[in-house]
Order: structure tokens, then sequence, then C-alpha cells
């Protein structure tokens, strides 16, 4: 069975309410729809996927149960449907109930009008004039992007004093540098304290002034989604308030897993995917898929143009000691950047010269989150930088030059 709340959340977060909605938004952006075109767009998409999920229960004899659910004790659930209510066990309970915005102590921030989170402002009726975006992480800045695009005015006001602080330095500031020339205004190093309206308007009181919007997004991170009654069990949960998993992802309450965002792993829908195939291999096979043994993990940001990458950065790998070599490219001298009529970006390649084992990379132009999948497979089965230095690559494509980018 499963358990499911609500009949529009068929096929989770991804599917409804993040990667997909947003990037069909992204991509009607970038054709020049108009904003309501980019809404209805989003709405036709979300709807098939979501029916496709359902079917693929339903016709696999899955019972979709469309209620809340929490636990009673260890092994037993409690579902409530109105006035309904039911009583569940099973062998194994897989607990799959992601994660949920987290909201800053900002007096003010969930009681002003117009003030929406990443699930809200993806319903607006209308395109805001100004759009202010508290938070400069990855759904904030992608959020950005979009908006703008679409036509409003964004500024970003950012609590962190560094922007994009877990990217390679270089990359991150030609990404601010782009981004500013799309218009979008940047804030860093603000502390909010209120968040208030006068009249329709959001005003935002900080230490560096107010700042007044038509709609505000605070997408400053997302927290696991714990609100199961877990008192009422064994279940332990991690000092960052995530439920605590073994390598094979089970919990403290034998036959009791966690998969997914609510683990407080990384929150990325292909890691929730990769939790079931650790859990699938532990019940059905020997265990030897787990945590410990799970490979390099890829991101990408969906920015203008999209920035990728997987392992470590320079500054990483030199503070872990070792030989390390590094080699930068800009897209501007890459031949299917001139084709593209895009030349901006750069690549970035972390190796050890000596073990000849690829450390990171960082891929920021057209098609890097496609091709930083290429350099996750070479990484996850120890392929040497020098065979991508003198692999074929078709021609022209921006995958050709890994090519020149491991010529180290």
């Amino acid at each position: 069975a499963v358990i499911e709340r609500s009949k529009a959340m068929y096929g989770g977060t991804c599917i409804n309410i993040a990667c997909i909605p947003t990037k069909t938004m992204i991509v009607a952006a970038e054709k020049g729809w108009s904003f309501d075109d980019t809404m209805k767009e989003r709405g036709a998409v979300t709807g098939r996927l979501n029916a496709k999920n359902y079917k693929m229960l339903a016709d696999n004899g899955v019972d979709v149960i469309d209620a809340e659910a929490h636990f009673v004790s260890n092994k037993v659930i409690e579902v409530v449907a109105g006035d309904d209510r039911q009583e569940l066990t099973a062998e194994t309970i897989v607990i799959n109930t992601g994660a949920v915005s987290n909201v800053l102590p900002i007096p003010g921030l969930t009681t002003t009008k117009h003030v929406y989170d990443s699930t809200g402002i993806q319903t607006l009726e209308a395109l805001p004039k100004r759009l202010g975006v508290l938070g400069g992480g990855n759904i904030g800045l992608e959020f950005a992007g979009l908006y703008n695009r679409l036509g409003s005015q964004v500024t970003v006001l950012d609590a962190a004093t560094s922007f994009l602080p877990r990217v390679e330095p270089s990359i991150a500031k030609l990404a601010k540098e782009y981004m500013e020339e799309d218009g979008i205004v940047f804030e860093q190093g603000v502390k909010t304290s209120e968040v208030k309206n006068d009249g329709d308007e959001v005003v935002v009181v900080t230490d560096k002034g107010e700042f007044r919007f038509d709609a505000l997004l605070y997408a400053t991170g997302r927290k696991p989604n714990i609100e199961l009654h877990l008192e009422n069990t064994d279940i332990a949960l991690t000092e960052r308030g995530g439920i605590q998993v073994n390598k094979h992802l089970e919990t403290s309450v034998p036959g009791v897993f966690a998969v997914g965002d609510v683990n407080g792993g990384l929150q990325f829908t292909y890691i929730s995917l990769d939790d079931f195939r650790i859990v699938f291999n532990y019940l059905t096979g020997d265990g030897s898929y787990n945590l410990e043994t799970r490979g390099a993990v890829p991101t990408a940001m969906f920015l203008n143009p999209p920035l990728a990458q997987v392992g470590l950065t320079e500054d990483q790998a030199r503070a872990a000691g070792g030989p390390v070599a590094v080699k930068e490219l800009p897209v501007a001298g890459m031949p299917r950047g001139h084709v593209n009529g895009d030349l901006r970006g750069a690549f970035k390649a972390v190796v050890n010269p000596e073990t000849k084992e690829i450390l990171g990379v960082t891929l920021f132009g057209q098609e890097s989150h496609e091709i930083i999948n290429l350099i996750t497979l070479a990484m996850n089965h120890h392929i040497p930088y020098t065979d991508l230095a003198k692999q074929i690559f078709t021609h022209p494509t921006m995958a050709e030059n890994l090519n020149d980018l491991f010529a180290i």
C-alpha cells in the first residue's frame, strides 16, 4: 500500500512542485512564451506525469490510500481520512515523506500577503512586476533566473556574504556576472528583521534598508518532513532533524526504512530513486549496494547557462592532500559555443596527475547538465582522465571539449 495525503502529489515533490514544473517553466521562458502560456504548460506537464505515476501503481496491484498517516507504535501506522480511521502494519515500512520549506523565524514571513514558498510561487495568477527572493541557494537562484526571463524585476536578498560558496570561485564569479548582466540585482550579507505589507506591497526590512516588492519568494532551504508522531516509536533522529539510518537506510527500528529527503541526505530526486535501489538490494539481494558503496553524485543548477558539478573543487582537493592538477577552459574557445551563439561559461577539471583519477569537475555552459553525467560515469568506473583526453566525440558538440579539458 502507498499512503498519500494529496492526489496532487502522486509521484512526489519532483514531478508535481519541483524539478519537472520548474524546468518546464524555464524552457517555456527560454522560448519567449508569455506568463499565462508558461503556467498552462506547467499544469499540463505535471498533470500528465501525476496521472502516469498513479497508473503505474494501480496497474501493478498497489493499494493507493488517499489519507494522512502517522505512527502509533514501531510497526503500526494509523491512516486518517476525514472521520475514517484505520490501522495498518507491515513487515517492511518505508518512510518517504520528503522535505518541507524551512521557515526562518522572521516576523511577518508567514502572515504577510503576497509572500510565497517555492510551491506557492508556481501558482501565481499574474506576473509580479517586482519580485524579491529571500535566499541565494539553488532554489532561489533558479527562480530568480526564471522570473527574470518572464519579465519580472528580480532582487535577491541573501544572508550569505559570498555567492555560491560551494562552487569553484572562478565559476561562481562568472555566474553572478551573467545574472547581473541579465538584470538581476544581488544584495549579499543582508540580515532581514521583518516582512510586512504596505497596501499590496511587500516590504522587507533589513539592516541595509527597506526593499519593496509586488511578491516575495522565501527560498531559505528545506528540512525533513518528520511530522509523523515519531515520538510513539523508537525511530531516532539525527542532530540536524533527519531520520537516522544505517548504510542500508534502515532506521533504528528493524524493518522500517527512511529514503529520500526525510533522512537528511542530499535533497535530489535521483538520490531518492537511488535510495530505493539500496533498500531493494538489502531486501532482495546481498546488501552490497549501500550508502558506503554509492558512487559520486553529480548536481546541476538550471541557471542560464546551466551549472553542473561532481566531486571536489580545487580548494577541497588541495585541502585533502595529495597531488592536484587543474585546467580551466572558457566556453568562448569552444567551437560549439560559437555555433550555439552563447560564449558564456567555462569548464574546469581537477585531477590527480599521478593516479590519473578525476577528482572533480565543474561545467558551466550549454549542455553542462547532460555532460556532467559522462564525467560521473568515468569517475565511478575509475576511468583515467587521460582516456577522456583521447576519446572520440562527435563534432561539433560541447562534449568534445573534454578532449582539451583533460589534456592536462
